[in-house]
């Protein structure tokens, strides 16, 4: 992959379909204009500092794995194989299965389906895009960069339709709306809502070993990428409040749809389904072309079964993995179990992100760390970043307690197979030679 194909990867994955349904409970949140304004810039803003996180350990370690390598070479391989757990059984596997469903439900617009039909078309789409990208890396992100291409320019699009087609609503709702009434609490909140739609930033990470220069290239393509997502989510959100009350949009819930109806009529429904379908799409594409890296990674570790790091020869793909990954997927969307391991397990993801940042103090100290791209925003940038991530989990993990606990207890549940697994292996640290594409 070049920058243009990387990029595109960033953003496609980003853009998913929460854009379209959780401005709804962000403005219920903070209802108020400026401050939603505020609460976008500041989710964009700490998706950014993540992506500044990311771009300096890919600098230092540019190897296929990403997240994974860096957890592990900065403090053990139990964290690196814990991050490759958690991906496998729950948190990537899991987000596949999600996407996969939300597409199928708006393929149903077009040709009503059951809900028999409905998990057949999510698995049959998992299955196509696999195939896709166990043709190479090269067709993966070239259908990568056509169908982010496609949906940032129906994005900017719909923008422009509610600007120069759609008249001023009056931006009352019964809530009060002074800024100096909305408690920081529910700013916090409604961040953390946000931060939700910016999920899938780290994924470029992953396939750092078929990337063209990767110690330059995976780095702008994080800042890049997340600036431009960014924008486009600014941009949408101005648009849904420029023509629907903020008391609508407060309690709509499919917010994309009312405010395209408001503007172009009832039958505009079929335009909204494209744009989710795209979207979904997008998405399943970039995250089905990135996990397999990392499972790959740590089969070349001894820590994962050895067929998983088996690559073709000819299309130099990890071609077993990508198929363990699409049969895990289906098997979740036909048990429909993904959604309660997902909703327990996907609060851990923030822990792991604090973490990287913790990372870069660890490697300063070491003397191993010399800023590439936070220049002088260490160490005030990361240490923000923890705070915030941290900050994230703990908002998760009080909403469903209960199930946070079984959520960490599952990811612990990791440790004892990785020490059974470590005693019958060597795991040495790997050069990113043997990465493959390499």
């Amino acid at each position: 992959m070049g920058l243009s194909h990387a990029t595109a990867m960033v953003v496609g994955i980003i853009l998913g379909a929460s854009i379209f349904v959780q401005p709804s409970e962000m403005t219920r949140l903070v209802p108020s204009l400026r401050g939603l304004l505020i609460v976008w810039l500041g989710a964009g803003a700490l998706t950014v500092s993540g992506a500044l996180v990311c771009a300096e350990l890919a600098a230092i370690y540019p190897e296929t794995g990403g997240v994974y390598i860096f957890l592990k070479r900065i403090f053990s391989p139990a964290f690196g194989f814990l991050w490759g757990w958690a991906m496998f059984w729950s948190i990537h596997s899991g987000i596949i299965a999600a996407i996969a469903v939300i597409l199928a439900r708006y393929a149903g617009y077009f040709a009503p389906l059951d809900e028999t039909g409905i998990r057949a078309l999510a698995m049959a789409v998992i299955l196509v895009l696999s195939a896709i990208n166990y043709l190479g890396v090269r067709p993966g992100s070239v259908v990568q960069l056509a169908l982010t291409a496609a949906k940032v320019g129906a994005i900017v699009l719909m923008a422009l339709f509610f600007f120069s087609l759609g008249a001023p609503a009056h931006k009352t709702v019964p809530a009060p709306t002074a800024e100096g009434s909305i408690s920081l609490g529910s700013y916090g909140l409604a961040i953390a809502a946000g931060l939700f739609a910016f999920g899938g930033w780290h994924m470029v990470t992953y396939a750092a070993g078929e990337t063209r220069d990767a110690a330059r290239t995976i780095p702008r393509a994080l800042l890049w990428g997340t600036l431009i997502v960014t924008a486009c989510y600014v941009m949408l959100n101005a648009g849904y409040l420029y023509v629907l009350p903020l008391g609508e949009v407060a309690h709509s819930t499919r917010v994309a749809a009312a405010a395209t109806e408001r503007v172009l009529g009832t039958k505009a429904g079929s335009m909204i389904a494209v744009l989710v379908i795209l979207s979904a799409l997008g998405a399943l594409n970039g995250i089905i072309l990135a996990g397999p890296r990392v499972y790959y990674a740590m089969a070349q570790d001894g820590l994962a079964f050895q067929w998983m790091g088996a690559v073709q020869p000819r299309r130099q793909t990890p071609y077993l993995a990508i198929a363990a990954q699409a049969v895990c997927s289906c098997v979740l969307v036909a048990t429909n179990s993904y959604r309660e391991l997902f909703s327990r397990v996907v609060y851990t993801e923030w822990l792991f992100f604090a973490l990287l940042a913790v990372g870069l103090f660890v490697l300063h100290r070491r003397g191993e760390y010399h800023s590439a791209f936070l220049r002088r925003g260490y160490p005030v940038i990361p240490a923000l970043f923890i705070a915030a991530a941290l900050a994230i989990a703990s908002v998760q993990a009080a909403a469903n307690p209960r199930g946070s606990a079984l959520g960490l207890g599952l990811l612990l549940l990791g440790l004892p197979v990785y020490f059974l697994w470590s005693r019958h292996t060597t795991t040495e640290p790997r050069e990113a030679a043997s990465d493959a594409g390499d």
